[in-house]
């Protein structure tokens, strides 16, 4: 078992490892076995503002550093991710339930925002712009914003906290983390540990393990961020962003999903089938970008489904420090018995069970609905669960129109044997991502990377960042003398 639960289970404020002084204890626990991992004492308000205050301390400096030496840190960082990679693999698959499969997927997407974030501290820092004015010179400089909040979940929670660090640090901000209580390690304090392993100077990484029954609003309504990264619920996203717009806060919101895999009559159905089952059912489905809807035409419907069930129904459920498990457990037993209990309803109401998963503890054997009607409610809502809908169409148009039928948009995916049809249809649907014959799943550091809807705010990834932890200024300089009217 690796050190990080005993070692890393404080929280880090200005540089220092200290236990926090809430009157209670977040306990994590490993989601397979029930295992205790580790018992963290909460961080009072108090500590917040300790922890935004050493950030706001340690910004400017750091904001002045030349940027080979913000690069240097940033490469220092994924040497360190790169030479503990196995123990933080084991961490994934022991704290949040990642199967083998998941937390090489989730490191390989973290060595690479880590190579983006170093790359993105030498970029443009400014432009000169021209101006109907002669003789005037437009200067328009790139400044980091000051300090970031940045509140990360639990399915990816190591690649998730780091997408947001690793970007704001580069372009010179200091931030402050809060992980979600179920990965506090692997969401937290151990990307505190791996910048303090890089030579990160102290009070520019703060990370707080805490609850919102401690601390309030106060990580959002604290005076020194000037920007909230959150990745999480559209139902807490909407909470964040009304918090902030309040103060005139930017935020960044990753929230949830609903996404749409469309499998056209020219499609070719065995890669479909492969492309659905990895978009629907990996990491137990709990993915913002997983594909709980599978639309498919009607001319194929009969043999996707079968190849869709047959593969499903061949996915190894257990122990997911096995390599050969495909699907581990939910992050909490509640999370299982809510996905069992919408599965039963959804039955209830009329669906056809193909495959009807139990749950048990905190596993849950994977589900194939069908014969759903237009208003069933769970079409209509986030799945965070192996639960897959299979929807039959006729026609690219009321694809299209069972696609877009959800108040969210995040991503998607399109299969036909035609590339710039699927092109056409990808074009129609609402998200902020497709994927032409491919999955749903998909994360790359230069992409734009957001949704539309109750999917989120704004974007991450490459120079979206510069959008989401810098601001503009104009500084304009006069060569001569300029004429006023008076």
């Amino acid at each position: 078992m690796t050190s990080f639960f005993t070692d890393l289970a404080q929280q880090y404020i200005d540089g220092e490892w200290r236990p926090g002084k809430g009157s209670w204890d977040i306990i994590d626990f490993n989601p397979y076995s029930g295992e205790k991992l580790a018992s963290i004492t909460v961080a009072t308000a108090l500590e917040v503002d300790q922890a935004y205050r050493a950030a706001e301390r340690a910004q400017p400096e750091w904001a002045d550093t030349t940027p080979y030496a913000r690069r240097t840190v940033l490469e220092k960082a994924l040497r360190v991710v790169e030479e503990r990679e196995a123990e933080i693999a084991e961490a994934i698959v022991t704290e949040l339930g990642g199967t083998r499969l998941k937390a090489g997927f989730e490191l390989h997407l973290a060595k690479e925002f880590l190579r983006e974030a170093g790359r993105l501290t030498l970029g443009p820092s400014g432009q000169i712009l021209p101006s109907p004015t002669e003789g005037k010179e437009n200067r328009v400089h790139r400044l980091p914003v000051g300090v970031v909040g940045v509140i990360s979940p639990f399915n990816f929670p190591f690649l998730l906290s780091l997408k947001s660090v690793a970007p704001a640090l580069a372009l010179g901000n200091a931030v402050v983390l809060k992980p979600h209580q179920s990965t506090p390690v692997c969401g937290g304090t151990l990307i505190a540990k791996v910048f303090e392993e890089a030579g990160l100077p102290a009070g520019l990484l703060n990370v707080v393990v805490t609850d919102i029954a401690e601390i309030g609003d106060s990580l959002l309504e604290h005076p020194v961020p000037q920007v909230i990264s959150f990745t999480g619920s559209d139902r807490i996203g909407r909470h964040v962003a009304t918090v902030c717009a309040a103060r005139l806060k930017r935020t960044v919101l990753e929230l949830g999903g609903n996404s749409a895999l469309i499998v056209l009559d020219d499609a070719d159905v065995d890669y479909a089938v492969d492309a659905a089952v990895f978009s629907r059912y990996i990491h137990q489905g709990q993915v913002c970008m997983a594909a709980n809807r599978i639309l498919v035409d009607r001319s194929v419907e009969r043999e996707f489904t079968e190849k869709f069930v047959a593969k499903v129904a061949s996915l190894r459920v257990g122990d997911p420090a096995d390599p050969a498990t495909h699907i581990g457990p939910l992050i909490s037993s509640s999370q299982a018995d809510a996905v069992a209990k919408l599965v039963d309803e959804t039955v209830a109401a009329g669906a056809t069970a193909l495959l009807h998963g139990r749950a048990e503890g905190n596993m849950v054997s994977p589900s194939v609905l069908t014969g759903l009607a237009d208003d069933s409610p769970v079409l209509r809502q986030e799945i965070f669960g192996p639960v897959a809908l299979l929807l039959p169409f006729d026609g690219e148009d009321e694809a299209v129109r069972i696609a877009n039928d959800t108040p969210y948009g995040l991503s998607g995916a399109v299969h036909t044997g035609n590339i710039e049809r699927g092109v056409r249809v990808g074009q129609r649907i609402r998200t902020g991502m497709i994927h032409i014959n491919d999955g749903t799943v998909h994360d790359e550091p230069i992409v734009p990377f957001g949704g539309e809807g109750n999917s989120g705010l704004g974007r991450l990834n490459g120079e979206s960042m510069l959008e989401a932890f810098t601001t503009q200024k104009w500084i304009s300089v006069q060569h001569g003398r300029s004429q006023f009217p008076f």
